[in-house]
């Protein structure tokens, strides 16, 4: 497959990494005019004293070896040629516990520049693997290794951060595990849904290019000449931009899908991660409650739930305890008529082809969202009223599939100031007619209101305002973006910018 990537602009990446020569530059000036402000780039001593600062004494260090390639991979009787981490899809999870240092080293055997997003974690800035803001793209044949402390326990996952790559299957899970858990479950389940475009003669260089070229396809609101696309009352208006051929759980079908076995009683850890591009996903088990205690890694004051729904780069934990029966666990593709599925095998099996009805039913069930938890009381932000607000307006899609924020698409150079100790707020507003999955690098925000969720990742709706909260402890140049990939790219992505 191809993939799309920005010409780097070098003045632009020296501008970023070179903040204390600027600062120094702008203390020689002859004019009477207060210095600009200078930008805390990667490679700034501050970024480097937040990383000492995470690393505690006698720090433990797991290193693993990462090789982005081309390879065949088996969705379940459908073989596929595509991008993967080690030829797994998805790729080989990676397990560290709270406070270790995580030394990975990406080989790049691809023909095209690749770098890897460490996606959830308060990480160094210099490791966040983003084009121009944080790192020089990995060329075809090269090699970097990341390095850093990860500081939070949770459910957090990688993939790349170049042009649609996310979209051709290179991506895997990142479990920290925290050495207090575990006393209320009695084993994990780790669950990577994805939604997959072979099988149908495209790949999503092609996809994006078409969109830019010819804008979007028909259905859309607001385009001359259209009529209904398919649409969801739970998202609040259009489900998305792309068709897929399969929904995939763990890298296969539902017509062919894993099997994890558990014993009747068994309390079950639900690692969910949504990988997909374009795709909401709705989950549960069909007759079975769970217990959602995390988002995005975070602990949430426990909350029973039928079904809970997932946007792009979300991640939920939850608690089932399995029946005397086989049941599946269910990804429902939000409003697309589709499914993924992993089979929890704790009776005689049964057929793949069993779930279809079960899935018509829990789509009928509540679902639980982020708006329906409140973050647990020692991870809640102390109260305090924001120093700086940012708002970022959400627009699109233009005529040539352009997505903005503030008006703009977007350009690394340009930013949102912010300094260091300041709480800052973003107030994420929604003026088109889909959801947009709102991420911020190298943080963890709260939602605004009563207790909100600790997250890195929110839904917002269309015709909607969400407000997020953060402390500034983390400098550096940090993204912030929709996780629908193809919106990204086609600009609803900023920069949150520390500056000196």
């Amino acid at each position: 497959m191809r993939a799309e990537h920005r010409v780097i602009s070098r003045r632009g990446f020296l501008a970023l990494s070179a903040g204390a020569t600027a600062a120094g530059l702008s203390a020689c000036s002859t004019t009477e005019r207060p210095a600009a402000p200078v930008r805390i780039g990667p490679r700034s001593p501050q970024v480097a004293a937040a990383e000492r600062a995470r690393r505690g004494a006698n720090v433990r260090t797991t290193a693993v070896k990462l090789e982005a390639t081309e390879h065949a991979v088996d969705l379940g009787g459908t073989q596929v040629i595509t991008w993967t981490y080690g030829g797994e899809l998805p790729g080989k999870e990676i397990r560290v516990k709270r406070g270790d240092v995580l030394k990975a080293e990406l080989t790049n055997a691809l023909r095209r520049p690749t770098t890897i997003h460490w996606h959830g974690v308060a990480l160094r800035n210099d490791m966040d693997g983003v084009p121009v803001v944080t790192q020089t793209e990995v060329e075809g044949g090269g090699r970097f290794t990341y390095e850093f402390a990860v500081p939070d326990a949770g459910t957090y996952w990688f993939h790349p951060h170049v042009g649609t790559q996310l979209d051709t299957g290179l991506y895997a899970p990142l479990i920290v595990e925290d050495p207090d858990d575990g006393y209320d479950y009695d084993t994990e389940l780790v669950v990577v849904l994805d939604d997959w475009l072979d099988g149908l003669g495209r790949d999503p260089d092609a996809v994006l290019a078409d969109l830019r070229t010819n804008g979007m396809p028909m259905g859309h609101e607001g385009m001359p000449g259209m009529g209904g696309m398919p649409k969801s009352e739970l998202l609040g208006g259009d489900v998305g931009d792309v068709t897929y051929k399969h929904m995939l759980a763990n890298g296969r079908t539902a017509a062919a899908p894993r099997t994890f076995a558990a014993k009747p009683g068994q309390r079950v850890r639900l690692r969910l991660i949504n990988a997909g591009a374009d795709t909401a996903f709705r989950v549960g088990v069909p007759g079975v409650r769970m217990t959602v205690t995390h988002t995005d890694g975070f602990p949430v004051v426990p909350r029973m739930a039928d079904t809970v729904l997932l946007g792009m780069g979300e991640r939920v934990d939850a608690i089932i305890t399995v029946p005397n029966t086989t049941v599946p666990l269910l990804a429902l593709a939000e409003g697309r008529d589709s499914y993924a599925q992993v089979i929890i095998q704790s009776g005689r099996p049964v057929a793949a082809a069993a779930s279809g009805p079960a899935a018509k039913q829990l789509a009928n069930l509540s679902a639980l969202t982020v708006g329906d938890v409140e973050a647990a009381e020692p991870v809640r932000l102390p109260d305090r009223t924001p120093d700086v607000m940012h708002r970022l307006v959400l627009e699109g899609p233009g005529e040539k599939y352009d997505w903005t924020i503030n008006g703009k698409a977007y350009n690394p150079e340009d930013g949102l100031p912010v300094r260091q100790g300041q709480r800052v707020r973003l107030r994420f507003e929604n003026k088109s007619q889909m959801f947009h999955p709102m991420h911020l690098h190298g943080h963890t925000f709260q939602v605004a209101g009563r207790r909100g969720a600790r997250k890195d990742t929110v839904l917002v709706l269309p015709g909607t305002a969400v407000d997020v909260d953060f402390d500034a402890d983390n400098p550096g140049q940090w993204l912030t973006h929709c996780h629908n990939v193809y919106h990204g790219e086609a600009g609803m992505m900023t920069v949150v910018s520390y500056e000196e």
